[in-house]
């Protein structure tokens, strides 16, 4: 039986109380009719597919890149164990971007390869695909832990502010607002809004299972394993190299040990994906109930 948390300490227990917690739980979002990706036909064109171009993303700071549309990109720990905050737009229009919650929605907490990193409302189609995940054999561990968790808002200097008093300039979010701004040649405060949260790669993540807790714990992660995406639309992505390294300890810090990102992009041979099109943006007609 899970500790009862001690707010809820002088609410009185039902005498239904154990028939209530028997009833069985219903999958929100049946996934079944979800429109399937041609993961064989991605994974035969990044066979022959040919390096554009590479970003190595310093320890403690972020990076942009871009990928255009029915291109891929590979995330790969170099150095040492690190985990990354991933940000999602569409290259033509910042507005549409990575949709954490409703990717974790369709999935599950953590993502793998064969699924997909979905974009907001009201565009919700498919931005990437998950095409090989060299971690893809950690599963679930007995403490309810996984890799890949779109669960994690990103580290930000707002709440380490709220907790501790402090303002640390190296966090996830300040990381990807510098990087935006630098890439877009905007400012800080017209970048900022832009920062969404993220697809923790490599970070090994779950929920304690008596207080239902967001835990962390050191990423099984190490250097070689790659992360790598099939780009269903012109991406523009940032990546930042949390300043918790492996987050096996913190998340927000200037003494854990922390290693480079690398982020490569590949063009697949022109023939090798022969009738694929880019999803076309959602089919609601966006009435609302009017008109």
């Amino acid at each position: 039986m899970s500790e009862i948390p001690s707010s809820q300490v002088n609410t009185p227990t039902p005498a239904d109380a154990d028939r209530r917690r028997a009833v069985a739980p219903v999958i929100c979002y049946p996934n079944e009719t979800l429109p399937q990706p041609n993961l064989a036909t991605y994974q035969a064109a990044r066979e022959t597919a040919q390096k554009m171009d590479e970003v190595l993303v310093k320890p403690r700071e972020a990076s942009c890149f871009t990928v255009p549309a029915g291109q891929f990109f590979r995330i790969t720990s170099v150095e040492g164990p690190q985990v990354g905050d991933l940000n999602l737009w569409n290259m033509n229009d910042l507005s549409e971007r990575f949709f954490s919650g409703k990717t974790r929605a369709l999935h599950g907490t953590h993502v793998t390869t064969g699924e997909q990193l979905w974009s907001s409302l009201p565009h919700l189609r498919p931005m990437a695909t998950i095409i090989s995940d060299t971690l893809g054999w950690y599963g679930i561990d007995q403490y309810g832990g996984s890799v890949h968790d779109v669960i994690g808002t990103r580290c930000d200097p707002y709440t380490g502010n709220l907790l501790s008093g402090e303002h640390y300039h190296h966090c996830c979010h300040s990381n990807l607002t510098r990087a935006l701004a630098d890439h877009l040649g905007m400012s800080l405060s017209e970048a900022e809004p832009h920062i969404h949260d993220v697809l923790n790669v490599f970070m090994c993540t779950g929920f304690t299972r008596n207080t239902g807790q967001y835990f962390m714990k050191a990423s099984p992660v190490r250097p070689g394993d790659y992360l790598e995406f099939f780009a269903e639309i012109d991406l523009l992505g940032a990546l930042s190299a949390c300043p918790g390294g492996d987050c096996g300890a913190e998340h927000t810090s200037d003494t854990a040990r922390c290693h480079p990102l690398l982020v490569e992009v590949f063009a697949p041979e022109t023939e090798a994906l022969s009738g694929w099109q880019s999803p076309k943006q959602n089919g609601y007609n966006r009435s609302h109930g009017r008109g």
